[in-house]
Order: C-alpha cells, then structure tokens, then sequence
C-alpha cells in the first residue's frame, strides 16, 4: 500500500471510529432517531469513502504490476469483481 494512501485511510478510520462511538453514546442517551440515523449514514459514507482509497491503491499498485507481468486476465477479474461490489450498495 503506498504511503499516502495508508495514512490518509488511518485517517479516515480513526474518524469512523469515533462517529461509531458517538453512535453508541447516542444510543446509550436515547437521542431523536432521526439524529441518530444521520449520524450512521455519515458513518457509511466514511467507510465508503475508505473503500475508494482501497480501490485506487489497488488500481494503482497491484492492477498495474499484473499488467506488466503478463496477467492481464486477473488484473480484469479483480476488476470486474470491485466493481460488482460497488454496485450492491
């Protein structure tokens, strides 16, 4: 994993993780629902957003060095198998 991307997803967990643990307090506290909702539905994103910066690290990494040594079925595969994932959402 490149440097830049895994500290910018450690980043990015930690914050999740404290959205996670507000949730949890906000269950705790029996807040409005609504509020509690809009706060999972930031976590989601979050997380979403920490699987696009796994994706473009794996693009950017392993993609290209299957390419350069001759695997371009599998590089299409994992490909093609992201993608699908992505979609289910």
């Amino acid at each position: 994993m490149t440097q830049t991307i895994q500290s910018r997803a450690i980043r990015r967990l930690k914050i999740v993780e404290g959205q996670v643990r507000g949730l949890q307090k906000m269950i705790e506290e029996d807040k409005y629902c609504i509020d509690i909702i809009a706060q999972a539905s930031a976590a989601k994103e979050a997380l979403s957003g920490i699987e696009d910066l796994l994706l473009e690290n794996h693009l950017k990494t392993h993609v290209i060095h299957q390419v350069k040594n001759g695997r371009e079925e599998q590089a299409v595969e994992e490909i093609l198998k992201v993608y699908k994932l992505k979609r289910r959402k």
